[in-house]
């Protein structure tokens, strides 16, 4: 089973997405995330990614609910709160077209289509209006 790791990052009512370049998924926005690597930490692989795909770092202060996706792809995907975040390096990966600020003031009326995967977007945008994230002090215990 894959393991992602992600990083939302919210200034101003507005998200911080990536636009793909990958084939399959070209111009779709999706946030900042990927694949834990061999021996990676969650934590530290969601802070490599951020760094990696949109060139900033950031403190995380909070964990959203687990996504489980089961099927030909099995995945559990771990997305943090970020903040405090700092534009620290270029992004120089061939993997993203660029970043993209989403409002999230009406994301119901947002175009399903621009998105990687709109129920992924879907659930942590709803996660964050009604409060349902959680302290690190939940994942890093399951991290010991």
């Amino acid at each position: 089973m894959e393991i992602i790791t992600g990083v939302i990052i919210l200034k101003h009512n507005k998200v911080l997405m990536v636009k793909e370049s990958k084939k399959e998924c070209y111009g779709k926005l999706a946030f900042p995330a990927g694949h834990l690597e061999g021996g990676e930490m969650i934590i530290e692989a969601a802070k490599r990614e951020l760094k990696e795909e949109t060139g900033y770092s950031a403190d995380l202060i909070k964990v959203f609910p687990i996504i489980t996706f089961s099927g030909k792809r099995p995945m559990i995907m771990i997305h943090f709160l970020g903040q405090n975040e700092k534009l620290v390096q270029k992004c120089e990966t061939d993997e993203i077209l660029g970043l993209e600020w989403v409002d999230i003031s009406d994301f119901h009326n947002l175009d399903s289509s621009q998105f990687r995967n709109y129920e992924v977007f879907e659930l942590i945008i709803n996660s964050l209006l009604n409060n349902q994230i959680y302290d690190l002090d939940l994942l890093k215990s399951l991290e010991s």
